[in-house]
């Protein structure tokens, strides 16, 4: 049931003013159209991004594909307009719509937002506000959708506590449809009694809104729980009513096999980042490394088997004609069958011309055969992330493994065809010191120098530095981020190592790094921040075009947070962290243990010193 008359006006009026006008045209293959009147229910998934970032994230494909195997619900997509865009829907007084149907998202019963990176949180404002849904979670009524929000962003929900009803932490097959049919049962109950306007309007969200959190213990609802402040930090958060739990803990899948993988995935019109398959062969993480946020989050792990993953993939080539199968996981390596599934997915479909993509490499053994196991037809770049170059340095972020796998494992995709290496690293963590950047230059220059030992002559070798952001639930969630001094000084070393030019040093932005630091570890007060932003302007600040640093700084200054208390500032292990509340596996005991850990360690790498 598509809304014919406002799919012709964006047509003619508005889609020539703007660019790339595909992107908000829908109608792309696979895309599922349903009749609304045959319906119980309908759900807009949300990317808050442009579309062809969100048409790249695999969890949507997962989330509209589940959804849309009921009978009797609908799921539809929206994405974060463009300013142009933007521009235009306001002009035209159009509200924001679902690509399939043309239907203004506030029509729709529940709006499903996939946060993703923090950054990109004023990007929710511009679609609430577009879609005329009150910003605020409190102004709204049982006449607005559920705003819901799930994705790694949700495991500190408090920055975005004023403008989602409810956040979903934990794994999202099993929570959405629950979530969903519990709501509209309550919906239709308000509904057959009359919506409720006002101040009453706004009990009557508040009491289905509490029968949910009071059922399903990963639903939090913010506006239940008050945080309590003392000289500028969270000291408590405090339930403003009994019926709902202390604690959130996480929606786990106990059996990943039994979760259907999208196999008629959307085809976009236009070229997305990843134009290609993705399939999911393993949820989680064997490892424990200090720094990753999401081998905690995503434990346990779970597999697919590779019958499973091959029919997966021969089911979405039919459906797709893509060119390009990419296997998802943290550590595809350290997939059990691995050499088994990458042989049989060559078998099946070198012979049609599709390249086999295996990122999330893990070095470790399986890296010195894998070239000649991956190798295809499109040779390019093998992408690896050692993280750091020192062997102490690894040990005291707990990423296991040697440089002797990544050297063995470089030569042989030189051998193999390969002409280019991509090394991630991390810049800032506790404890670095400079040898540690020197060794990141060395083993770049080493990588350089082994291409010139198989190939004749130096390869290119990319090391990509992140800045590093001691993130919620991690075993550095209690370390102090660097300052901007140390990573400008940090950046300038290593740029001054360099001395093969086949070497190109790529150091992230370090004001994008520092409000993630703000954004990622902020408590409830920092919404204001974010809406200030947004008021002042702040769009598509992922993208490196669109950020304004200074809008961001001036924005935080305002709303009067303290960043070097928020930021830069260890906590104590007693102390309370405004994402106390939201539980993970093995929980704060495991993370406080590891974090006592890491001081020794740290200790004896000074003693060494």
């Amino acid at each position: 049931m598509i809304n014919s008359q406002r799919k012709q006006f964006v047509e003619s009026r508005i889609l020539h003013k703007v660019s790339m006008p595909s992107q908000y045209l829908g109608g792309e293959r696979n895309a599922i159209v349903k009749d609304h009147r045959t319906l119980k229910g309908k759900i807009c998934l949300a990317f808050p991004d442009a579309y062809t970032i969100g048409m790249s994230h695999h969890g949507l494909q997962v989330l509209y594909s589940l959804m849309n195997r009921r009978d009797d619900w609908v799921a539809e997509r929206a994405f974060c307009p463009w300013q142009d865009m933007e521009a235009q829907l306001r002009e035209h007084n159009v509200p924001l719509y679902s690509l399939e149907t043309f239907t203004a998202v506030s029509d729709f019963d529940v709006f499903g937002i996939s946060l993703q990176y923090e950054v990109s949180s004023p990007n929710v404002l511009t679609m609430l506000d577009l879609a005329g849904i009150p910003l605020h979670a409190a102004e709204r009524t049982m006449a607005d959708p559920l705003v819901l929000a799930g994705g790694p962003c949700c495991q500190n929900p408090e920055p975005m506590a004023d403008f989602i009803d409810m956040f979903v932490t934990g794994d999202g097959e099993p929570a959405l449809p629950l979530i969903c049919d519990m709501w509209l049962q309550l919906r239709e109950q308000a509904r057959a009694e009359g919506f409720a306007e006002g101040d009453a309007g706004v009990r009557q969200r508040a009491d289905a809104l509490q029968k949910i959190a009071a059922e399903l213990p990963f639903a939090y609802v913010p506006r239940f729980y008050e945080p309590e402040y003392k000289e500028g930090r969270v000291v408590a958060l405090n339930r403003t009513r009994n019926d709902v739990p202390e604690t959130i803990e996480p929606s786990v899948i106990r059996d990943l096999e039994g979760i259907p993988l999208p196999t008629r995935p959307i085809v976009p019109y236009v070229e997305c980042v990843h134009d290609r398959i993705a399939i999911e062969i393993m949820r989680g993480c064997p490892w424990q490394c200090r720094f990753c946020q999401s081998t905690v989050i995503k434990r346990p792990l779970r597999i697919r088997s590779v019958d499973t993953i091959i029919n997966a993939a021969m089911e979405s080539y039919r459906n797709t004609g893509f060119n390009e199968i990419s296997i998802l996981s943290l550590s595809s390596s350290d997939y059990p069958h691995f050499e088994e599934l990458v042989k049989r997915l060559h078998e099946v479909f070198r012979p049609l011309g599709v390249n086999i993509s295996v990122p999330s490499l893990r070095v470790n053994e399986t890296l010195r055969t894998l070239p000649a196991l991956i190798g295809s037809e499109r040779r390019g770049s093998l992408t690896l992330a050692p993280e750091v170059a020192r062997d102490d340095m690894r040990e005291q972020i707990r990423k296991k493994i040697k440089n002797e796998d990544l050297f063995a494992g470089c030569r042989n995709a030189f051998e193999n065809g390969f002409d280019s290496v991509k090394l991630y690293f991390m810049c800032g963590l506790p404890g670095e010191r400079p040898v540690d950047l020197d060794g990141i230059v060395d083993m770049a220059e080493h990588i350089a120098g082994i291409g010139k030992e198989v190939k004749g002559r130096y390869v290119r070798v990319t090391a990509s530095v992140s800045n590093f952001v001691p993130k919620s639930h991690t075993p550095y969630q209690w370390n102090g981020m660097q300052r901007r001094e140390y990573f400008q000084w940090a950046h300038k070393y290593l740029w001054s190592r360099r001395k093969i030019r086949s070497i190109n040093i790529k150091c992230h932005d370090i004001d994008t790094s520092l409000l993630e630091g703000v954004l990622s570890r902020g408590d409830r007060r920092t919404g204001k921040a974010i809406e200030l932003a947004w008021q002042r302007g702040a769009r598509m600040d992922g993208w490196t075009e669109h950020m304004d640093a200074q809008r961001w700084w001036d924005a935080i200054a305002d709303a009067g947070i303290d960043i070097d208390q928020q930021v830069h500032t260890q906590y104590g292990l007693t102390d309370k962290l405004p994402w106390d509340h939201v539980n993970v596996k093995y929980g704060r005991t495991f993370l406080e243990k590891e974090q006592s850990r890491s001081l020794t360690q740290l200790e004896a790498m000074a003693d060494a010193k």
